[in-house]
């Protein structure tokens, strides 16, 4: 009996202890935010989902991965008083990325849309800009996008603008990017791309180029944001802290004016 009355009053020990560790609150979506921002102050480290190829929000310059997405997270970052870390990944991987937990955000120029939020957490827009539809110079038959109806158009799948592309009655001839976008479009193998107003200006900017031009300009406007997962609303919380921040002191207007000569962000 003296052997059995320690091992009872340890086994009543650990069941307490762990009734006390699950104890989650009323809340449970609340505390399942708050243990994820927790993770990552006590980590000390924001893993971010990046595509490392859309320039010039994204993109590597040598050795570096930089671009306005990520000189927007590194400051979200320092205002939350953690590191940001970089896990590259091709977009149409990139939300079964942070759906499997390889990151903790996107930043990468995500759209916000329905679609989107019934799944996914958005902080407050950073980027607001239009949509444009891009030919080669020559073309005159695409001026609108209801001329993109029989046409064919290159678009990565999962972007918000293979939705504008399909709703409009184009064919869709799937890419991994702008890059592979425009060799199709200046190749002849397509008529149109369909994407972001900021990605051709800073394209043009870089690599002037005669051969192709915006044929249409969309009139509702874009709002980008950082994507987390659906329950995690203290970080989202944190994030829009740092990003409200960022505007007041300016930070995020320097950013803008540094890659697009204006700013974007509002």
């Amino acid at each position: 009996m003296k052997r059995i009355a320690p091992l009872l009053a340890t086994a009543a020990a650990l069941a307490l202890s762990l009734s006390a560790c699950g104890s989650s609150g009323d809340n449970t979506t609340s505390t399942e935010g708050k243990d994820a921002l927790q993770q990552i102050k006590e980590s000390g480290v924001l893993t971010v989902g990046t595509e490392g190829t859309y320039r010039p929000f994204s993109y590597n310059e040598g050795s570096e991965l930089t671009g306005y997405d990520v000189e927007v997270i590194k400051a979200v970052g320092e205002k939350m008083g953690v590191e940001v870390k970089f896990q590259q990944t091709q977009w149409d991987a990139i939300f079964a990325g942070l759906d499997a937990g390889r990151f903790d955000v996107i930043a990468n120029q995500v759209a916000v849309n329905p679609e989107r939020e019934a799944k996914y957490l958005f902080s407050e827009p950073y980027t607001v800009s239009t949509g444009v539809i891009v030919t080669k110079s020559d073309n005159m038959d695409i001026t609108s996008f209801e001329s993109l109806k029989g046409k064919k158009t290159a678009q990565s799948l999962t972007s918000n603008y293979y939705e504008t592309a399909k709703a409009a009655g184009a064919t869709v001839e799937p890419v991994e990017g702008w890059a592979q976008a425009v060799t199709l479009l200046k190749q002849g193998r397509v008529d149109a791309t369909v994407n972001d107003k900021l990605t051709f200006l800073d394209a043009q900017k870089t690599h002037p180029d005669d051969s192709i031009k915006i044929a249409a300009e969309a009139t509702e406007k874009t709002d980008s944001a950082v994507a987390m997962r659906k329950d995690e609303t203290a970080l989202q919380g944190a994030i829009n802290d740092a990003l409200d921040q960022l505007r007041v002191d300016g930070e995020l207007a320097k950013i803008s004016e540094k890659y697009f000569g204006e700013d974007v962000s509002k």
